[in-house]
């Protein structure tokens, strides 16, 4: 196949427009969110917290719709034995961020939080604050890289072109105008990125469906023509794997980081509820046309178009079935538009979860635990420096690693299994601590990782009820590989086991060192017998008037804060009852 001409020139103008908007977007916002004692840093995190609506609409939107949901969407429905049923990512990520608004949006934007891991860090301390943040960097990093290698093969099915020169030019992109303009690029990037989604899709649908090697997708639905019908269906002994996967898009699509950028973005806690709302439909709207390729695909007789007799399926092609109908079944300009919505997808998500894990090491690793006397010059450079860094990681990751997807799947699945039972109990359970959330990381590792992972050929050593030895054929070679498939919904049962031991450890700690069985001496991580740990206090005053002091005899202490430490931690206490406090209550206070 020869290179496009025409294909190269739609990607360098689409390139130079999302250039030029995210150049535009960091000069018109440079000083927005720093005068009157703002910081850069803050500003570049968080956009200033004055995101509107409509653009905080669209970007929340592009953070969910990217490569990975429009061709992974088109893949599940075009899939066999898997098919519209098993397509979990539409409805999955909707309700994600219903129940986001619903339930975390509001807390967490309402205190004044600036990353996803400062909660973490004001009640467990610094150290948990790190390991927390090992697993939230892990996601962010393998999503980019994972989207970024979709990208390459994306390009290489429509234009001929080289594919790592593709994902490093598009990369290099995305990590110039997030380094210019922070989120404010990425916002506005993503208002042009998502129209570009959509117009590209729903241009490629009318010519793809009206293409003669294609069979009525109502017929096909329902009745195996080509290959089985592609609404699909859920076996009964399935039925737990699917709820399995259901809860961990549903429930493990909230602790993440880009969506707690947009939330704590918005101008206010209602403004974040609304825009997780506006997000969940745009989700829904924008997995249309994905689903529509899907069904085209598993529609059609791929010997009547110049893909060639043999269907995707049977190529080990799957994943690539919504290019690969841009390609072959709609004249070549219109496949180009269709290149431009998949680029547009790639750069929406990867340029959100690069300045997310820069902002999480900038703040809660580099400026809380190691340098709280830090600049707020210094803090930007530290985030430039990581912006490019992680984005440098991820390019490489995607050249490089074969099973980056297998790293992608593993990797959220312990966002869901260790982060979010974490989430819930530090704004919602009152007296967890530290020692608790060092069980329940360890519970949720363990209990995830000995499930096994079939994409990294990761073995399990815990064979949970109902696991069962499947085998794999390639097509083309013949060659079988046999793997564990657990039925059992382990990665919900770990979540929950995690959650319980947080709660457990927390209260059987308080119980221990507060009725005097256990000696002070040994709460070595002073997350008991201090209200406040020692890595987020100047002091503590302890009144006693007894040698042995119990925790009723403790003075409350106020935490002391520098100037330099004024904008850490919005409130005093992680827990407060007050649901509306607000960082202007906090600086009014004092």
């Amino acid at each position: 196949m020869a290179i496009h001409a025409e294909g190269l020139v739609a990607i360098v103008i689409f390139y130079v427009l999302i250039l030029f908007v995210g150049i535009w977007a960091a000069w018109k916002n440079k000083s927005s969110g720093v005068g009157e004692g703002g910081e850069r840093s803050e500003s570049i995190m968080v956009g200033g917290r004055d995101i509107g609506l409509f653009v905080g609409g669209f970007t929340m939107t592009a953070t969910w719709v990217g490569g990975g949901y429009i061709n992974g969407t088109a893949e599940y429905v075009y899939l066999p034995d898997y098919g519209l049923a098993w397509a979990q990512a539409p409805f999955g990520y909707a309700l994600s961020l219903v129940v986001g608004g619903l339930f975390f949006a509001k807390p967490m934007r309402s205190r004044g939080y600036v990353t996803m891991l400062d909660p973490f860090q004001q009640l467990y301390g610094k150290r948990m604050g790190g390991l927390l943040f090992i697993p939230a960097l892990m996601g962010e990093i393998f999503w980019s890289a994972a989207i970024l290698s979709a990208l390459g093969a994306t390009l290489s099915v429509i234009v001929d072109i080289n594919i790592n020169m593709s994902v490093v030019i598009s990369a290099l992109i995305a990590i110039f105008y997030t380094l210019v303009g922070g989120l404010y690029s990425v916002a506005y990037t993503d208002v042009v990125q998502l129209f570009c989604i959509f117009l590209g899709l729903w241009i490629s649908v009318p010519f793809a469906l009206s293409n003669p090697a294609v069979t009525d997708i109502s017929v096909s639905a329902k009745e195996a023509i080509y290959q089985s019908p592609w609404l699909g269906k859920i076996e009964p002994e399935d039925k737990w794997l699917w709820a399995d996967n259901f809860c961990l898009l549903m429930l493990g699509g909230i602790p993440w980081q880009v969506y707690f950028q947009r939330v704590l973005s918005a101008s206010s806690a209602t403004y974040a509820q609304v825009l997780s709302f506006i997000a969940a439909f745009g989700c829904l709207v924008m997995a249309i046309p994905s689903v529509l390729i899907g069904a085209i695909g598993a529609s059609t007789d791929w010997n009547q178009t110049t893909y060639g007799s043999i269907a995707p399926k049977d190529k080990e092609e799957s994943d690539m079935i919504l290019p690969i109908v841009l390609q072959h079944l709609c004249p070549p300009y219109v496949s180009f538009f269709g290149l431009g919505a998949v680029s547009a997808a790639v750069m929406s998500s990867a340029d959100s979860s690069i300045l997310s894990a820069s902002s999480m090491f900038a703040r809660n690793i580099y400026q809380l635990a190691f340098r709280q006397s830090a600049s707020d010059r210094e803090i930007v450079w530290v985030m430039r420096l990581t912006i490019f860094v992680f984005g440098a990681l991820a390019t490489a990751m995607a050249l490089l690693t074969g099973s980056v997807y297998g790293l992608w799947y593993l990797s959220s699945d312990l966002v869901y299994v260790i982060i979010f039972p974490q989430l819930l109990s530090v704004l919602f359970v009152k007296g967890t601590n530290t020692y608790g959330s060092v069980a329940a990381y360890v519970f949720g590792l363990l209990l995830r990782i000995g499930g096994g992972e079939p994409y990294l050929k990761l073995p399990p050593f815990i064979f949970y009820p109902g696991w069962v030895t499947q085998e794999k054929k390639h097509h083309l070679t013949g060659d079988v590989e046999y793997f564990v498939q657990q039925r059992f919904p382990f990665k919900t049962v770990s979540m929950v086991a995690s959650f319980l031991a947080n709660v457990a450890f927390s209260y059987l700690t308080k119980y221990l060192f507060e009725s005097g069985m256990l000696s002070h001496k040994y709460d070595f991580l002073d997350a008991v017998v201090s209200k406040h740990s020692k890595e987020i206090m100047d002091k503590a005053i302890l009144v006693s008037n007894h040698d042995n002091i119990i925790l009723s005899e403790m003075a409350p202490v106020k935490q002391a804060l520098g100037t330099s430490l004024a904008g850490t931690f919005i409130n005093t206490e992680v827990l407060s009852d007050d649901g509306t406090s607000s960082p202007e209550a906090f600086h009014n206070e004092n």
